[in-house]
């Protein structure tokens, strides 16, 4: 899925997608302005939003699994904490970028600047 220019506030929100447009728990890759980015939606409903690729090994987290809020590489089996980056083991040891995350009347909107920059 590719954000589309529309804004939430000044900000620097933008939309990526529908809440429905997830799945119902695990990620999906979005595009947001050259950014790939792991869309999360939890068991409970909640929506984070992580960098896609894993620090570790250059894939894709959205292709991994998700335990409850602990997205894993498909590769490696690197885990992060998708509310704060953080690596729970090796072989990562560097941190994901987390963005802000606001859900509005059944859109997603991620800011652009990571909340652990």
């Amino acid at each position: 899925m590719t954000a589309s220019a529309e804004r939430l506030d000044e900000d620097e929100y933008v939309r990526v997608c529908r809440v429905d447009e997830l799945p119902p728990v695990g990620a999906a890759a979005a595009d947001v302005y050259g950014q790939v980015l792991a869309i999360v939606h939890t068991c409970d409903g909640e929506v984070f939003a992580v960098d896609d690729t894993c620090t570790h090994a250059n894939v894709s987290l959205s292709e991994g699994e998700l335990d409850d809020h602990t997205l894993e590489c498909w590769l490696h089996g690197s885990r992060f904490d998708i509310r704060t980056g953080d690596p729970s083991g090796p072989p990562a040891t560097v941190p994901v970028n987390v963005y802000p995350v606001k859900v509005q009347d059944g859109e997603v909107f991620v800011g652009l600047t990571p909340l652990n920059d």
